[in-house]
């Protein structure tokens, strides 16, 4: 049987690391007492159970810490790495869509009807969408690139090391694939904006997000596919949720001066209002119900898989409003001191 010692330290573990470092001993010595007068008690676990979430979001940086002055050094940079994450996701699963919607569209005929029409709209949204949502992030990661160069200390070497593999796997693996493209040969539709964009650019685009395909789905396509195919289908989401995840520990502990740091939630509010866009348009494509497929005039016919990643498109937007409030929160109340 366990002892009432036991009891909590198991209890205790639920919190972070970082929490249980700095109040752990003393918040043990509560439940042991309480333990031993409630030996039996729902409402207490449940009770830590709330508490200890709130403290990981609060490490995480999508909520402020309940405790005055927190485990963090620096909760603002905390909230922006949660923001550079789920954006990050954003990006990734609307680019991915996006070029699901580009294929279809290149090989729409040019012929009108209802259906051509909807996906020439929806097509058009999607890649200014996508677009604008590329030129904020470079407007977002330059001047933090630059603040992480001018103070770059042995903390730091980790996490850039492994960024720059990261992205150098994106580079040569998204290159090598692109003349598989789906959309070689294909004549643009009657969108205004999609025929304009560079037909490098959007196989590109479409190699780096290869991972994002029904085929998962389906073992006669799956079997079909080479072990070159199978390899980067495995690695890319691999190699770009690496890089995310670097990306955030460096602006986790790189020193960012405040006006930089309301810079970037500038910059993520309006990749907010961009991602809201978006979910709306991945809402229409998914709850449109069956258009005909490209051979017809419309769009190719939103899967599993397009649900799924619009679901999580829109959590990953809640998730870095959220970040970006707890963010601004946080650099008034420092501003204000």
């Amino acid at each position: 049987m366990s002892t009432t010692r036991e009891r909590a330290e198991r209890l205790l573990r639920w919190y972070p690391r970082a929490w249980r470092e700095r109040y752990g001993e003393e918040f043990a010595e509560l439940l042991v007492a309480d333990i031993e007068e409630r030996p039996r008690s729902a409402a207490r676990t449940l009770d830590v159970a709330r508490a200890a979430l709130t403290a990981r979001l609060a490490m995480a940086g999508l909520t402020e810490s309940p405790v005055p002055g927190g485990t963090l050094a620096n909760p603002a940079q905390a909230s922006l790495g949660a923001l550079c994450a789920a954006l990050g996701l954003c990006l990734a699963l609307s680019a991915a869509m996006w070029s699901q919607l580009a294929i279809a569209w290149r090989w729409a005929p040019r012929a009108f009807s209802p259906q051509a029409a909807l996906g020439g709209e929806l097509a058009t949204l999607a890649s200014a969408a996508v677009l604008a949502f590329l030129a904020l992030a470079a407007l977002a990661v330059i001047p933090v690139g630059l603040a992480v160069a001018r103070h770059f200390t042995r903390r730091l070497a980790a996490p850039a090391l492994v960024l720059a593999a990261a992205v150098t796997v994106l580079a040569l693996g998204g290159h090598h694939f692109i003349y598989q493209w789906p959309g070689t040969g294909g004549a643009a539709g009657q969108g205004a904006l999609l025929p304009a964009i560079p037909s490098g650019f959007l196989a590109f685009t479409w190699s780096l997000t290869y991972w994002f395909s029904s085929t998962w789905w389906h073992w006669s396509s799956l079997s079909a596919l080479n072990p070159q195919d199978l390899a980067w289908m495995a690695a890319s989401p691999v190699a770009l949720v690496t890089a995310v995840a670097a990306a955030v520990t460096l602006v986790r502990r790189a020193e960012l001066p405040p006006r930089l740091l309301a810079y970037e939630t500038r910059i993520a509010a309006l990749a907010c209002a961009v991602a809201g866009i978006l979910v709306a348009g991945g809402g229409a494509w998914v709850f449109s119900g069956r258009p005909p497929g490209p051979a017809q005039g419309g769009l190719a016919h939103a899967g599993l898989t397009d649900s799924a990643a619009t679901a999580l498109l829109a959590l990953a937007l809640a998730a870095a409003c959220r970040a970006r409030e707890t963010a601004l929160r946080t650099l008034r109340r420092r501003a204000s001191r």
